[in-house]
């Protein structure tokens, strides 16, 4: 399994970004078993759950700081999920992680077996 993750940037407040997790080893589908989560981490700063999808019901859930700015979607013809991420503010800046698998605690970091290497998105005022 391994993901990659691309589509960051830079942008301005209240702009918005689309970033993609490319998966290969396994389709994303709704007859996958994995959970997809995001991750972002800022410098000087532990890394904290952005969001999730269950690729089997699409369940997504979100932490509350990105709710109702930001989507998680599948895009099976690509074999990847997306994170678009709209009304961008400075302290969503970091680098954004997807990973695979976090069925059981798809909310922490230590629940995920598989790492994409992380894109950069900063967001200036």
């Amino acid at each position: 399994v391994q993901l990659q993750a691309s589509g960051g940037g830079l942008v301005q407040a209240g702009g918005s970004l689309r970033l993609s997790c490319a998966a290969s080893g396994f389709t994303i589908s709704r007859f996958s078993v994995y959970t997809i989560g995001w991750f972002r981490q800022a410098p000087g700063k532990e890394r904290e759950f952005v969001g999730c999808i269950t690729l089997s019901s699409d369940i997504t859930d979100y932490a509350d700081s990105v709710k109702g700015r930001f989507t998680i979607s599948r895009d099976n013809a690509k074999n990847a999920v997306s994170l678009q991420m709209n009304d961008l503010k400075p302290e969503d800046t970091g680098v954004y992680y997807c990973a695979a698998d976090g069925s059981f605690f798809p909310s922490m970091s230590t629940g995920y077996q598989y790492w994409g290497q992380g894109t950069q998105v900063t967001v200036s005022s």
